[in-house]
């Protein structure tokens, strides 16, 4: 996806940006000339993992633990009084259908994670953004799980469905791109979500096998399941994060979601759905809903208490 493009000059930033399809994005990034800062909550083995890129030399690591927001505001403050300005900036690192736990004040850890801890980085690094600078929000295609639990966001009052908690922050993770490239645009900001594709990453390293092998992921002896097949590689599934961070073709664009290096279709509502509430494809009209986002970017403000761009 990077063919032809020359990057040289241009700083990166990728959370998670050592392991799965993170490491797969700073692997293309780097090839093509940039640089890239990987803030990683376990900097050793990220700097293990990094150690043996081609051009490794171009690639920095820090400590951030995105549910803790004295580590996102150590490390934000970090890049700014560096003086350097974020050309990209892709929000990859994820938790996948956890046991229930709390990070931050009490959030809960997907969510939290996820979503909050993003947030709080983006809009710390405000001033290190610029005219021309792109946000990326890796999201899923499980946002078609769930849409925002207004009523009880952090499984306080209701039996936690570690499913329906994955869903909400993808759903999260899509309505924050919409309404941070709303607010940031007239600074030439722009903010893209995507779905990568199934891909068997350490994203998986909750479910127990049990699990894989009933969703066709895995046989019975831990090799590719049936539903493997359709699976990509992590460097397919880097594709579309890395496009939508760089791509010319999405020049004058923003606040849209992408899958398969192009725009997402809205969902049929009416489409048949899978065991858990998911389509084949598509974004959900929940997840790109302005006045969701809108409401979202406000409880999510008064959570972390930061806001960058409202006010910009």
């Amino acid at each position: 996806m990077l063919a032809g493009l020359d990057l040289s000059g241009r700083l990166a930033i990728v959370t998670g940006g050592y392991s799965g399809l993170g490491l797969e994005a700073t692997r293309a990034l780097t090839d093509a000339g940039a640089r890239v800062i990987v803030p990683a909550r376990r900097p050793e083995v990220a700097a293990e993992n990094l150690a043996d890129l081609a051009h490794a030399d171009r690639v920095e690591h820090d400590t951030l633990d995105l549910g803790d927001l004295d580590s996102v505001a150590a490390f934000a403050q970090r890049v700014v009084d560096s003086g350097r300005r974020v050309d990209m900036m892709i929000d990859n690192a994820a938790v996948m259908a956890c046991p229930l736990e709390r990070v931050g004040p009490g959030w809960e850890r997907q969510f939290g994670t996820n979503h909050l801890g993003h947030f709080a980085l983006v809009n710390r690094l405000a001033p290190a953004l610029a005219d021309g600078s792109r946000v990326v929000s890796v999201s899923s295609r499980g946002h078609h799980f769930s849409p925002i639990r207004w009523d009880d966001v952090h499984f306080e009052h209701s039996g936690y469905d570690k499913w329906q908690a994955y869903g909400q922050a993808k759903t999260a993770n899509v309505l924050f791109a919409v309404q941070l490239d709303a607010l940031a645009r007239d600074r030439g900001i722009r903010a893209f979500a995507l779905h990568p594709g199934g891909i068997m990453t350490p994203l998986q390293r909750h479910l127990p096998r049990e699990e894989m092998v009933a969703l066709g992921w895995l046989d019975e002896q831990g090799n590719p399941g049936p539903a493997a097949s359709s699976f990509k590689t992590t460097g397919q599934g880097a594709a579309t994060e890395t496009w939508a961070a760089t791509s010319p073709r999405l020049a004058g664009m923003g606040g849209v979601y992408l899958e398969d290096c192009e725009v997402a279709e809205v969902v049929d509502e009416s489409a048949a759905v899978d065991g858990r509430g998911g389509r084949r494809n598509g974004v959900m009209p929940y997840a790109i809903d302005p006045e969701q986002a809108a409401r979202l970017w406000a409880y999510s403000v008064e959570a972390t208490g930061v806001d960058g761009f409202s006010a910009a």
